[in-house]
């Protein structure tokens, strides 16, 4: 019972497809009618050469003007097939023209759809706040940078301090025996230094004056 209620399906057989049917159908037919004139001319020709063996030039002349008109049917029945060639492609090529032109429609419709739902003033405003959300962006950045910038600032006094600690602890290791406690502001000024005694050997003479020089 189900078959009898069943919807039947919309045909997709359209007009364009029916009229190349019929024309392929028609050329069919011609084709067939050109098989059969063929092999009739054949054996008309072979009978005529036969006739002309036996004397009988009047029947062989007579076969060969049928012949004649036989290939004047032909010839037009070729042009009659290239005419309806043409026209199956013409028919095929304007279903594709259609299906062309379906497709537009199709896709001109959504664009106006879709232009419809994308307003210039809410593209504008979207592009404005985008924009807006950039600069607000690296100006943060700006900020942050300047900031870190100033907590990475390098203190002077502190690299002084530190040159000052460098200087000292030379000082200190070209003068081993030299307590570290001891600075040599601490050395009063009125403390003379020994002199170098002239009658001392060159090399006691050079010893004397390293030792000054180390106190000094």
């Amino acid at each position: 019972m189900g078959i009898f209620f069943a919807k039947k399906k919309p045909s997709r057989v359209t007009e364009q497809d029916k009229a190349i049917l019929q024309v392929k159908q028609s050329m069919d037919k011609i084709k067939q009618y050109q098989k059969k004139l063929e092999e009739s001319m054949e054996k008309e020709r072979l009978l005529a050469k036969e006739l002309s063996k036996m004397g009988k030039k009047d029947r062989a002349l007579l076969l060969l003007c049928k012949k004649k008109y036989q290939e004047q049917i032909m010839n037009r029945l070729y042009h009659q097939v290239e005419s309806l060639h043409r026209l199956i492609m013409d028919l095929e090529f304007a279903k594709i023209e259609m299906k062309v032109v379906d497709g537009l429609k199709t896709g001109n419709t959504a664009l106006k759809q879709l232009n419809t739902l994308m307003c210039i003033d809410d593209i504008e405003k979207i592009l404005c706040e985008t924009r807006e959300g950039i600069e607000k962006q690296n100006e943060i950045a700006e900020i942050l940078t300047s900031t870190i910038a100033t907590e990475e600032k390098i203190d002077e006094r502190e690299i002084e301090a530190e040159l000052d600690a460098l200087m000292e602890a030379d000082i200190n290791e070209k003068a081993p025996d030299i307590p570290k406690d001891v600075l040599l502001s601490d050395v009063p000024k009125d403390v003379l230094l020994p002199d170098v005694p002239k009658e001392l050997p060159e090399e006691e003479k050079s010893r004397t004056k390293e030792k000054i020089q180390v106190m000094q």
